[in-house]
């Protein structure tokens, strides 16, 4: 199933709620919940076809990324492998890295219609406690680079964890490396949802 088709899904199903209200109006609650429906799902198809898009954009100009599309969302992974690099125990960004998310801060441009969680991670190696911190510190070199890019800075929202969230095997080389890592969701915004509320009224 395309994307877009899960946009449309999920906008069903915020659409019968708020065809719930519509029923209320028309004296109909059950007809105003098919309503609804089928609002919401024209709605979040308009939304799913344009995060499509988005995340094709990425995968295309920022090859080495791991780009996946989690219901309305977008989830980008920067670790070692896909040219964000940290080195120990620091959160400046190289040149490489600089490269790598000048090409998101381009097409966040072209899209700027969405909201931006930056989550920052680490391995095991070190103390818990620096490892939080330095986990902080990454996530922020992330969004600030975006920033001095001209993303807006309303769009962000920071979030840190050490290295309580690993997504694979700290006793490894690999693991470690993959654990070291900034992750990026991009989700619409109420501005993107309003015009699609209005590209279906015209």
């Amino acid at each position: 199933m395309k994307n877009s088709e899960i946009g449309g899904l999920i906008g069903a199903a915020g659409g019968a709620v708020i065809g719930g209200v519509i029923g209320n109006q028309v004296d109909d609650t059950e007809l105003g919940a098919v309503i609804g429906g089928m609002v919401g799902a024209t709605v979040g198809g308009i939304i799913g076809n344009q995060m499509d898009q988005q995340a094709k954009k990425i995968e295309e100009e920022m090859p080495s990324v791991v780009v996946q599309r989690v219901e309305e969302d977008i989830n980008i992974v920067f670790d070692e492998e896909s040219g964000v690099y940290f080195e120990t125990n620091k959160h400046d960004l190289n040149t490489s890295s600089k490269e790598t998310i000048h090409k998101l801060a381009s097409i966040l441009k072209e899209y700027p219609y969405s909201n931006i969680l930056i989550e920052g991670h680490t391995d095991n190696v070190g103390k818990e406690e620096s490892n939080f911190v330095l986990s902080k510190h990454r996530a922020h070199s992330v969004k600030e680079y975006l920033v001095e890019q001209g993303i807006d800075e309303q769009r962000f929202t920071v979030r840190y964890y050490g290295e309580s969230q690993p997504k694979y095997d700290n006793t490894t080389v690999e693991g470690k490396s993959k654990n070291r890592r900034v992750e990026v969701t991009i989700s619409p915004n109420e501005e993107l949802r309003r015009q699609a509320v209005a590209q279906i009224k015209e």
